[in-house]
């Protein structure tokens, strides 16, 4: 199995969420919350996750709630959060989205 494909330790989980505070860990998964001015610029948002995802070929749950956005990070084929959860979790952070 690809190393990015294997359940990180607990350990590495605990660093993960230190380094990103925006992002918490809720039945097994990277969880972060998105709050918008309005439903467009959530969808707005939605659609750029979708994109990404698209690109990386690794697709977050996502639950929308009008202007409120979950995204939920897990490698269900690996059976737990991977690298590729992680890199993706960056990413997003990375990217300069605005609530």
């Amino acid at each position: 199995m690809n190393p990015t494909q294997q359940p990180l330790s607990e350990p590495k989980i605990a660093d993960l969420l230190r380094r990103m505070p925006e992002w918490a860990l809720e039945d097994g998964k990277l969880v972060r919350y998105w709050t918008f001015a309005d439903f467009s610029k959530a969808m707005d948002f939605v659609d750029h996750v979708a994109r990404l995802a698209e690109q990386e070929g690794h697709h977050p749950d996502i639950d929308i709630r009008y202007n409120r956005v979950k995204l939920a990070l897990v490698s269900h084929d690996a059976g737990g959060i991977t690298q590729r959860d992680a890199d993706m979790a960056r990413q997003l952070d990375n990217d300069g989205l605005t609530t």
